[in-house]
């Protein structure tokens, strides 16, 4: 029997808390997920740095995720840093075209109150990028 991608995750992330260090050090600890368990490992980390003043340092790709559960943000591109601060500083429409040449409009997330980036296809209308 092999474990799934996101098996072993969740297993790894097991193991790190295990030690119960103060802090923590996580690449990609959504990665291979479903969003049920990627939730539920956000949850688990936020009450880890809320209730026992863990510090949780982490890499995660997903904007809005990043936005939601993140106290403080580092954006890199080709490996600089171009912008760090509280998520409702650093989500920007022009820091996504920046980083990614991305037409997106940032909206405030009914659940959380932080910045929801809504990307813009080629094939989507939308008015021009607007901040709420």
């Amino acid at each position: 029997n092999e474990l799934s991608g996101g098996q072993r995750q969740r297993v790894w992330i097991a193991m790190a808390l295990a030690q119960q260090t103060d802090i923590l050090l996580l690449d990609e600890p959504t990665t291979f997920l479903d969003i049920t368990y990627q939730i539920e490992i956000l949850d688990l980390l936020t009450d880890l740095n809320k209730k026992r003043g863990t510090t949780i340092v982490m890499v995660l790709h997903d904007i809005n995720l990043s936005a939601r559960y993140g106290d403080y943000i580092f954006a890199l591109h080709e490996g600089t840093l171009v912008a760090e601060g509280k998520p409702s500083e650093v989500i920007t429409c022009s820091l996504m075209k920046k980083l990614y040449n991305l037409e997106c409009n940032i909206l405030k997330d009914p659940v959380s109150d932080s910045p929801l980036m809504v990307p813009i296809g080629r094939h989507h209308q939308c008015n021009p990028c607007f901040t709420t």
